[in-house]
């Protein structure tokens, strides 16, 4: 049998951090592997476009720099274990999409994020990543309150 791999999706946010803690402290006792993933969504970096007026050019690198230095690097640093196999990714898309198409990909065994995002007024109108997740997965998914 492979090992287990337990995905987690992560954005910034209070939630996705207890996210992490958990899958961490499921991860320690089945022996599973932990994989952060933060989506990056391009909507969060469109500019606003006016006739007439050029928006700014897109830093592809420094987004993923900053994703890197500000949200994924201070979640290992704190939920590194001794015998804990946690790594951690950013990949570009929509949070769906790229969570269901990397746990494919990547055969992962669960997923866990927060119940909540970084905006719940954006979870209200157009319904959370959790909520939209949990019903289009098929694998296990640990919605973290």
């Amino acid at each position: 049998m492979s090992k287990l791999l337990y995905l987690v999706g992560v954005d910034g946010s209070e939630w996705s951090e207890r996210a992490v803690e958990r899958a961490v402290h499921l991860a320690q006792q089945t022996g599973a592997s932990v994989k952060l993933v933060y989506v990056i969504t391009w909507q969060d970096f469109q500019p606003v476009m006016v006739e007439g007026v050029a928006p700014p050019m897109l830093d592809k690198e420094q987004i993923e720099h900053d994703a890197n230095k500000k949200i994924l690097q201070p979640l290992v640093e704190k939920y590194q274990v001794k015998g804990l196999h946690l790594t951690s990714e950013y990949i570009w898309g929509e949070p769906v999409d790229a969570l269901h198409q990397y746990e494919k990909e990547h055969h992962a065994n669960m997923i866990f994020v927060g119940r909540r995002g970084r905006s719940q007024l954006v979870d209200i109108l157009l319904g959370s990543v959790a909520n939209k997740l949990a019903h289009y997965v098929g694998i296990p998914i640990v919605l973290v309150p």
